[in-house]
């Protein structure tokens, strides 16, 4: 990659940075630990009810194929779950970015 070009992108990795925690930082208040268990929690159990709908499913059909019913009862569950994992990811990736304000008490 050619120098000039190096450049550009420091330059749009500068402004990403700063638009994004000039953004995001007013709209979000800090973020503590307690306010993060309730994300974490409410993934995992999306993450259990998903796979546990799939356990369900496949002790009903005997390993067969699903209804479609049942699918489209997966097909809810995974879309909640899928859900909640990208926003639980784009908030971790907010975190690791600097674009929000942390309050984390010793």
């Amino acid at each position: 990659m050619s120098t000039t070009n190096n450049r550009l992108l420091l330059a749009f990795e500068q402004q990403l940075r700063e638009i994004n925690r000039e953004i995001l930082n007013p709209m979000i208040e800090e973020l503590d630990t307690e306010q993060l268990a309730p994300v974490i929690r409410m993934v995992a159990v999306a993450r259990g009810n998903y796979l546990q709908a799939l356990i369900d499913v496949s002790k009903q059909t005997h390993g067969e194929m699903p209804s479609d019913s049942q699918i489209k009862e997966l097909q809810k569950m995974r879309v909640r779950y899928d859900e909640l994992v990208s926003a639980a990811q784009a908030l971790e990736v907010a975190i690791q970015r600097g674009y929000l304000d942390a309050d984390l008490k010793p």
